[in-house]
């Protein structure tokens, strides 16, 4: 077939590039001239493990091409649409400019009988918005809500081997028209049974951000019980693997630490309680409110945490800070409680340095005030606290032994109860953790 894929941010790039994997023709369309020019070169304009070599294969088959013209997506089977959608300046709300210019834009090339597939994360109702749009320019054209399910750091994997595969499709006879076009792009995923959902719209919209505060709210769930564990002397981490082992709860997203951050997960419960409140049921997602202030206060506790382990006093203090994207295996730094937390601790008068694996440029670019260097040991070189905020592996996996020759004081803060305590204090460290006695 012959897929466009209309924005190639990080959602977009991984799904053309995926479409191209699977077999089709795809081009990518985006108004960023650099960011076109740089995948079209094969080099990722972000940090995603696996992507940047399945874009150089994808483009190397010929299968696969960017380009800036809308012009040159026309004649298509399907158009996906892929561009963000973040929080608007000053409230919850989700900011729909981009995937509404992207609508308007496509209504120039798109002809009867084609789909218009959107994939963005939206509020509840602007999918049969865009779906009266579309029919009412281009009639016998379809429009279809297919909304993607990636987590960063296994993108690639997520996009070609997902877990379900949901489709909110058009009253009427044209759902048959736009499912058929829909299962022949995802044949092999399909033919390998990935379950479907097949459904209208307002639930094919809600289903991203349903999911999304579900997990929200058990991150912030176990955070609270890190808050009562701290003023109880319990250990948040052999309660999560108690309640863990009931098979209703689960272990996953259980992990008590410094908190959610990203693009995705704190405006999209935002956007989900704004939307709420538009439409009259505001009351059944106040919930959320407290998910949100649960996981800010955790920033505030780690700060105050490095406080306590400095002495009382954070002014003049050394302080490494091992990790600055929202999570490991990605460059994301948008809404990282990590960032946050280092700024914070600056403000207080700690001489802070960051290390990142993937993020260093991004936090040059958007925190110039933080001094960046490139390693675990450049950031602990005589520092009287170390503070793991995100689990990379090279931090879970330091040598506590040998990275207690490069600090001023052993003392670590483990941000994501990330590290094992018994190595770390067994070499010497003082070791806290948020929801855990100190070691």
């Amino acid at each position: 077939m012959k897929i466009a894929v209309i924005g190639c941010g990080y959602l977009g790039a991984v799904h053309a590039a995926s479409m191209a994997e699977l077999g089709h023709d795809v081009i990518g369309i985006d108004v960023d001239e650099p960011k076109i020019q740089s995948l079209q070169q094969a080099r990722a304009p972000f940090y995603e493990p696996g992507f940047e070599e399945l874009l150089g294969t994808s483009l190397q088959s010929g299968r696969l091409r960017f380009s800036t013209r809308m012009a040159d997506a026309a004649g298509s089977s399907i158009y996906f649409v892929c561009v963000g959608t973040p929080q608007k300046r000053g409230e919850y709300a989700a900011d729909l400019r981009y995937v509404e210019a992207a609508a308007e834009s496509l209504l120039e090339v798109v002809a009867p009988g084609e789909l218009v597939a959107g994939k963005s994360t939206v509020p509840v109702g602007t999918a049969a918005r865009l779906a009266e749009m579309v029919s009412g320019k281009v009639p016998g054209a379809m429009l279809a809500w297919n909304p993607e399910f990636l987590r960063e750091g296994f993108a690639v994997q997520d996009t070609l081997h997902p877990d379900r595969l949901v489709y909110g499709l058009p009253a009427g006879p044209s759902a048959d028209a736009a499912r058929a076009l829909l299962d022949e792009v995802y044949a092999p995923i399909v033919a390998a049974g990935t379950p479907q959902v097949i459904t209208d719209y307002a639930t094919a919209e809600m289903v991203k951000t349903a999911a999304n505060s579900f997990l929200a709210t058990k991150i912030s769930f176990i955070n609270a019980m890190a808050e009562l564990c701290e003023a109880t002397g319990a250990d948040v981490k052999l309660l999560a693997d108690a309640i863990g082992h009931d098979d209703r709860i689960g272990r996953k997203f259980l992990n008590a630490g410094l908190g959610f951050g990203g693009g995705c997960l704190p405006k999209d419960i935002r956007a989900f309680m704004a939307r709420a409140g538009e439409l009259g049921a505001d009351q059944a997602l106040t919930f959320l409110r407290e998910v949100d202030n649960i996981n800010m206060r955790r920033r505030i506790r780690m700060v105050e945490l490095a406080r306590e382990v400095c002495d009382g006093s954070l002014l003049g203090k050394r302080v490494a800070v091992l990790g600055a994207a929202f999570k490991p295996d990605s460059d994301d730094i948008r809404d990282s409680p990590a960032l946050n937390v280092a700024a914070q601790l600056q403000l207080q008068g700690a001489v802070v340095q960051v290390t990142d694996p993937a993020a260093g440029d991004n936090i040059r670019r958007s925190w110039p005030q933080l001094d960046v260097v490139e390693t675990p040991e450049q950031a602990a070189d005589r520092a009287d606290a170390v503070l793991v905020l995100t689990e990379w592996k090279q931090y879970r996996e330091l040598d506590p032994v040998a990275f207690g020759q490069v600090v001023k004081q052993k003392r670590v803060l483990d941000g994501r109860n990330a590290l094992d305590r018994d190595t770390w204090t067994a070499a010497g460290w003082s070791y806290r953790a948020l929801g855990r006695r100190a070691g």
